[in-house]
């Protein structure tokens, strides 16, 4: 099996899948809540994939110039840009894409009622300290050269600076969706941690021993690839719900007007220093 092949089976076949089944339901009148409607969700997937490209491209090709990874040369087509070959910038995009028709799928289950009392300020605040205390911990072992967790910490430390800027604006507003959440992130992850196997398996690409920790699931699957199915999703369905639910845009307004006060309260002491 190559990997243009794998793709097409295990991500194209599904995005399909996907797209007929938001084709019927806009045949059957079955649209996204207002509460979700916040924005185009398309335009904010697009955007996702805009950011996964620009995001994830030197961080894997970091990756295979550290031979943390490599792909088998007569497993792709050759085409390659920096380190990494044309069809694992393609994955970069069909995941996105299958992960967030898969949310929409159940955007458009949600009841368009917006509860009330869902801020939690010290929930969002717990979350994000501890989210930083395990960053500190990925970047010491980088610092160090512990080799047995360098795969690990480096996808938590690449991936967990935007999960702390998305906590750290809504944790709340992700743990009141916390079910559409856990319904956008488990079956995908799980999909995908699965195709993995079978591409390990079938060495389309193979994950260097000596920098990662040899902990198997299924006696096949490194750890830490599960890890990056996870922490990848984890970033379009947290993305996602926080730009299209309508507590986002609440705390927008919370934030601008605060930003507006307080520019308004610098204005006496820069005219007063002035004087």
């Amino acid at each position: 099996m190559t990997y243009f092949s794998f793709l097409g089976l295990f991500l194209a076949i599904p995005i399909a899948i996907m797209l007929g089944l938001t084709w019927r339901d806009a045949r059957l009148g079955r649209q996204i809540p207002q509460r979700f409607a916040s924005y185009s969700p398309y335009a904010i997937l697009a955007l996702h994939l805009v950011m996964a490209l620009v995001y994830t491209t030197p961080w894997d090709n970091y990756l295979v110039a550290t031979a943390v990874w490599w792909y088998d040369p007569a497993k792709v087509t050759g085409i390659v840009f920096g380190y990494v070959p044309i069809e694992e910038y393609t994955f970069f995009l069909v995941q996105p894409i299958l992960t967030g028709l898969w949310l929409m799928f159940w955007l458009r289950r949600q009841p368009d009622v917006v509860k009330k009392g869902w801020e939690n300020g010290r929930f969002r605040l717990t979350a994000l300290a501890i989210l930083g205390i395990v960053w500190v911990v990925m970047v010491a072992i980088l610092v160090t050269r512990w080799a047995p967790g360098t795969y690990l910490a480096l996808i938590l430390a690449w991936a967990q600076l935007p999960i702390m800027l998305q906590v750290g604006f809504g944790g709340d507003i992700l743990w009141e969706h916390r079910k559409l959440v856990l319904l956008g992130l488990a079956p995908p992850t799980l999909f995908l941690a699965a195709a993995d196997t079978l591409a390990i398996y079938d060495g389309i690409w193979t994950i260097d021993p000596a920098q990662s920790l040899n902990w198997y699931l299924g006696g096949i699957l490194p750890f830490e690839e599960f890890l990056f199915f996870l922490i990848t999703n984890v970033l379009v369905v947290f993305g996602m719900t926080l730009f299209l639910s309508a507590e986002s845009q609440e705390r927008l307004v919370q934030v601008k007007t605060a930003v507006s006060q307080w520019r308004i309260n610098q204005v006496p002491v820069a005219s007063e220093s002035k004087k």
